[in-house]
């Protein structure tokens, strides 16, 4: 999220900073972004009495003109969470259907939160977390850390036994076929993921 600094709410009531804050967000704000500011929380609760914002995670609020994005809200709640394997394949097109509530996200071994229950969780190793790590947009525009293209397909061959097949398959051969593909990058991952072999079998397979 953008940040602001105490000198662009001068002169402004805490109602209007607020809204500031939201705009410069794409109408998201959180409780811990105005407590920086020194505004007391009671501030969002008139707001949501007066039906300005909603709210919808923990100590999350959107305009009430907005749209929730359940992707961006989850990385608001959740900020080790990357999304990943077929989520984050979506976002590049290579996924046969859309995720539903449930999403495949990563997390490091050690980290855990109760609501990686709701989701399909990966939890992996500190020296491959962030490998293939960027920032991609969501459907609806807003920012959110995810696994590049060829951490993707690294991630649904290993986790195949946990994935459905054919979207596995679907996603392979379309990333195959894509002008975009790096398979250098993708045979340096797998070698760093310890799982060269195999992916270089499974691309080997559908390459036509």
């Amino acid at each position: 999220m953008k940040k602001m600094t105490i000198k662009e709410f001068k002169d402004k009531s805490y109602i209007e900073v607020i809204e500031d804050i939201m705009k410069m967000n794409n109408g998201y704000v959180t409780s811990k972004q105005i407590s920086n500011f020194g505004i007391h929380r009671m501030y969002l609760n008139i707001m949501k009495k007066k039906g300005m914002i909603e709210k919808v995670g923990n100590g999350i609020y959107i305009d009430s003109n907005k749209i929730e994005d359940s992707y961006f809200v989850l990385s608001l709640e959740l900020p080790n969470v990357i999304y990943s394997h077929m989520t984050a394949l979506y976002f590049y097109g290579l996924s046969i259907k859309a995720p539903n509530e449930k999403y495949d996200v990563t997390v490091p071994n050690n980290y855990y939160n109760y609501k990686l229950k709701e989701h399909n969780a990966f939890y992996v190793s500190k020296n491959i977390y962030e490998l293939g790590l960027i920032e991609i947009e969501t459907p609806m525009g807003n920012k959110v850390r995810a696994y590049d293209i060829e951490r993707c397909i690294c991630d649904i061959i290993k986790s195949k036994n946990r994935m459905d097949l054919e979207h596995v398959k679907h996603s392979i051969k379309t990333y195959i076929k894509s002008k975009d593909k790096n398979i250098i990058k993708l045979s340096k991952y797998a070698n760093e993921m310890g799982i060269k072999d195999e992916v270089m079998d499974y691309i080997g397979y559908f390459y036509e």
